[in-house]
C-alpha cells in the first residue's frame, strides 16, 4: 500500500479576475502575485507567469487548471503544473471574496495532483515523483497547499 510523506507546503497570494459565465461554466482567472514553498528538500519562491484557470461548474466544484513557475533558493527553476477539485463551499466563496476567515484543512473537498518539470539536476527527483496536494483557502484571495509524495511503504 503506498504512503503519503509530506515534502513541502506551499503559499500563493492570488488575484481574481471574473470571466464570467461561459459555454462551459463560470471563469475564474486567479493570477499568482507571491507566494513561496518551504520544505526540508526544496525552499524557493513563485515568480514570472503563474497562474489558475479555474472553472466553476453547476455542481458546485471548481475545476483547477494551474501552472506556476518556482525559482529555489539555490536558483532553480521548476515548473509546477497541477490539476485539481475544489468544492466550492459558502467559507470557500467567503474566503475568495475576502469576507470570511481562512478554510481549514479537510473542511472542504480541495485535492491536486502536482506534477514538477525542471532541467536542473539537483531537483531531477521532483521529475520522478507522484505528488498529492491538499489545500484550503485565505482571504485575500490566497491559497495553501501540503504537498505530499507518494511512496511505497
Amino acid at each position: 500500500m503506498p504512503k503519503l510523506a509530506l515534502e513541502f507546503e506551499m503559499h500563493a497570494d492570488l488575484a481574481l479576475h471574473d470571466a464570467g459565465a461561459g459555454p462551459f461554466g463560470q471563469r475564474m482567472l486567479f493570477t499568482v502575485t507571491g507566494g513561496d514553498v518551504a520544505g526540508d528538500r526544496v525552499k524557493g519562491r513563485l515568480v514570472g507567469a503563474s497562474g489558475d484557470w479555474l472553472l466553476a461548474g453547476p455542481d458546485g466544484m471548481g475545476r483547477l487548471d494551474v501552472r506556476a513557475t518556482l525559482e529555489t533558493s539555490d536558483g532553480a527553476i521548476v515548473l509546477i503544473q497541477y490539476h485539481g477539485v475544489l468544492e466550492l463551499s459558502p467559507g470557500v466563496m467567503a474566503a475568495v471574496g475576502g469576507e470570511g476567515p481562512a478554510t481549514e484543512y479537510g473542511a472542504q473537498y480541495f485535492f491536486t495532483a502536482p506534477r514538477a518539470e525542471t532541467g536542473d539536476e539537483r531537483y531531477a527527483w521532483m521529475n520522478r515523483t507522484v505528488f498529492l496536494g491538499q489545500g484550503r483557502v485565505l482571504p485575500g484571495p490566497a491559497v495553501e497547499y501540503r504537498v505530499f509524495r507518494v511512496d511505497n511503504d
